[in-house]
């Protein structure tokens, strides 16, 4: 990492120890590092300590007294090649998610193009709070990456979600942000994603309950690392991927039409998407009433998107999803055959933590070769990553 420039934003909390040790660790590995700190991180750790530290001078106003009145905040804004949000508080989040600048951090963060990593740590309760979680889910909608805060004692005695993770963790990730930097460039990577509705009528529809989730970890991976990705994605509730080319759809049809107009140009197409298998045979064109009869809905076949595509492969990468109750590696090596996919990520829902709706999968993949891999229980960002490797092994 030598000679990387490295923006240390320091907001108030307990946790600011911890920001010393990374400033250390960065400049260990020969980065050039500025701090710059609010007024309330300035009641736990005075600025000498981290102008120490850094060999720099500590960025503590946007007006400082006895010092030229400049654009300090666009200043830091430019030069740095990465900014770092250690600890990011409640506070800190909550300014930044919804555009408020008032000071040399928050001023600073908003000026910034650069890629920002946020570090949060506060109280449980309050990093459970419904208004936090949803500052977080919103800076990530920006393209912010986040290091999750860890389990552990907290500053009130309890052990519990919170903690700032370790300076050697936040170190680690910021040894892999600038590692992976372009691994993907010029790649070109489809993704479908979420679920299909197909309607019975104009207010009812058959669908599943994939909330996208795997699917948008993975085209954020992907752009992270420069690829350019194009996501065709059904209807979903989460944010978008920022970087990506988004094509939103509703039907199975609507999947196949889009995926195939953008198929040619990619060197790598990954199916993720729940396409239902069957649709209406005809829908109602007014909204069909109750009454005191049961009522039967007649299915037939839908369009298989990944069969489709599959049959004009051209030496592309394919990479398959397949959700099983039973049977899970037969039922994937079949489909893997019959698709003409590379490999197979396989998920059952049966299992806690697994496929649709949550944070985490767990997964096994399955290859032509007849081999497999089973991961433990992650994070879908790991498991986004787990995939890429194997897709690009040279690259990692």
């Amino acid at each position: 990492m030598t000679n990387k420039k490295v923006v240390v934003c320091v907001s108030g909390g307990i946790a600011v120890y911890k920001a010393c040790e990374l400033v250390r660790l960065l400049k260990k590995a020969n980065c050039e590092v500025k701090v710059a700190m609010t007024k309330n991180a300035m009641e736990f750790v005075n600025p000498t300590t981290f102008e120490v530290l850094s060999q720099n001078e500590v960025f503590t106003s946007v007006f400082p007294e006895n010092k030229r009145k400049d654009t300090y905040h666009i200043e830091l804004a430019r030069w740095a090649d990465l900014v770092l949000i250690v600890p990011a508080t409640a506070n800190i989040i909550g300014k930044i998610a919804n555009g408020i600048a008032d000071d040399i951090v928050t001023t600073t963060l908003t000026g910034t193009k650069s890629p920002v990593i946020f570090a949060p740590a506060m109280n449980d309760f309050m990093f459970e709070n419904s208004a936090v979680q949803q500052n977080i889910q919103k800076l990530k909608s920006f393209g912010y990456l986040m290091i999750p805060p860890g389990f552990g004692e907290l500053a009130c005695g309890i052990y519990s979600i919170g903690r700032l993770a370790e300076p050697e963790i936040i170190f680690a990730e910021v040894e892999k942000f600038f590692k992976n930097q372009n691994l993907l460039l010029g790649k070109k990577i489809l993704i479908t994603a979420g679920p299909t509705r197909e309607f019975i009528d104009p207010v009812r529809f058959i669908s599943n309950p994939s909330t996208g989730k795997m699917g948008f970890a993975i085209a954020e991976q992907s752009q992270k690392m420069g690829a350019e990705v194009t996501l065709v994605s059904g209807k979903v509730s989460i944010p978008f991927p920022n970087g990506v080319k988004l094509i939103s759809v509703t039907t199975a049809e609507e999947m196949l039409k889009a995926t195939s107009e953008n198929y040619e140009k990619q060197d790598v197409v990954i199916f993720t998407a729940a396409v239902g298998d069957y649709k209406p045979k005809t829908i109602s064109t007014e909204k069909i009433k109750k009454s005191e009869e049961n009522l039967t809905i007649e299915l037939v076949k839908n369009v298989d998107v990944a069969y489709e595509l599959g049959k004009i492969k051209k030496g592309k990468i394919h990479v398959g999803f397949a959700v099983e109750t039973e049977n899970e590696i037969a039922n994937s090596q079949e489909k893997l055959k019959r698709k003409n996919f590379d490999f197979i990520v396989c998920n059952n829902p049966k299992i806690e933590g697994s496929a649709f709706s949550t944070p985490t999968n767990k997964v096994t993949f399955v290859f032509g070769n007849g081999k497999t891999e089973e991961l433990p229980l992650l994070p879908k960002e790991q498991v986004a990553l787990a995939i890429l490797e194997k897709i690009f092994p040279e690259k990692f």
